[in-house]
């Protein structure tokens, strides 16, 4: 039993790939910064211990040798473009235009593609030191020339060309534009680093993130229930025998199979209802009955199997 209960509590393996100066090593400490568990490449065994996703790094676009990883991937994919911040001027900016470029790669290869602002993802506190902070602070007064790289640093300032150096290198102009933008709507030095993450598109990261483990997390509900199943019948145990046909197991496997199918982009409807609960148990049985693969059939009987209960109690 205790066994069956540290693999559902198991936290999603993420491994995250990519090729050499696309950013991955921002990426993998921005994902560990927000708890996620993430392997080192190469060190989980095929079939027993693979990640649950996996995170392809790329930068500007998916060239040949991602398309092999993605290929290769045991699990889901996730593929962040990186440097979203030189994607390019538009009128929302470049995080839009970088957004636009990943639809349409997403569109091409088939697997979700998110934009990332690499260098804010990553950022800490600590990572902004007091004089980084009060040069930053100089610069709503005296802002900087952030035309160019070689501007910020060749255009004479009062902030010392070193500190400027070290800003570009750890926030770069995007950054320490948003920075400014912070420091001027009232934001103190430990607000900074949730505006900067904000504006590096580290949410709809994470949102992404959520959606790719969604099947690994039903499986492995499922996989408790068909343990506990053989537990209760070989033991005779009826307590088992009752938390297996209680609501609450119902209702758990109904919210797991619902994140699976609103990951692959279908919608559930919500209503508290008799009426809504009902519609909802017809829909999805005659979608389970379609060409669906087999997780989704079980993701529609599960979603069925809850809704009927949601029924039967909004009648009584």
């Amino acid at each position: 039993m205790a066994g069956i209960l540290e693999r559902l509590g198991r936290p999603t393996r993420v491994e995250v790939t990519g090729r050499d100066g696309v950013g991955r090593g921002c990426v993998t400490t921005a994902l560990r910064r927000r708890g996620v568990t993430v392997g080192a490449v190469g060190t989980v065994a095929e079939g027993v211990d693979a990640p649950d996703v996996t995170v392809v790094v790329v930068a500007e676009a998916v060239k040949a040798e991602d398309l092999a990883v993605i290929d290769a991937a045991a699990g889901q994919v996730l593929v962040l473009l990186t440097k979203a911040d030189l994607a390019g001027a538009g009128p929302q900016g470049p995080i839009a235009v970088a957004r636009r470029r990943a639809e349409a790669q997403s569109r091409r290869i088939g697997v979700p593609v998110v934009p990332v602002v690499g260098l804010l993802a990553a950022l800490s506190p600590v990572d902004l030191a007091d004089d980084l902070v009060a040069a930053l602070r100089r610069f709503v007064t005296e802002p900087p020339d952030l035309t160019g790289v070689d501007a910020v640093v060749a255009q004479p300032h009062s902030v010392d060309v070193d500190v400027r150096r070290r800003l570009l290198a750890r926030l770069d102009r995007f950054g320490i534009a948003h920075a400014v933008l912070a420091l001027r709507a009232g934001c103190d030095a430990a607000q900074i680093v949730a505006r900067l993450a904000q504006a590096g598109n580290v949410a709809e990261v994470m949102t992404a993130l959520d959606a790719a483990a969604a099947p690994a997390r039903y499986r492995r509900l499922r996989g408790a229930i068909v343990e506990l199943r053989y537990l209760a019948h070989r033991f005779d145990d009826a307590a088992l025998q009752e938390l297996l046909v209680a609501d609450v197991t119902a209702m758990a496997a109904m919210s797991a199979a619902v994140d699976v199918v609103t990951a692959a982009g279908l919608a559930v409807d919500h209503g508290d209802s008799a009426s809504a609960h009902l519609a909802r148990a017809r829909r999805w049985r005659g979608y389970g009955r379609g060409p669906v693969t087999a997780l989704h059939r079980q993701c529609s009987a599960d979603i069925v199997r809850g809704s009927l209960r949601l029924w039967d109690g909004a009648r009584a």
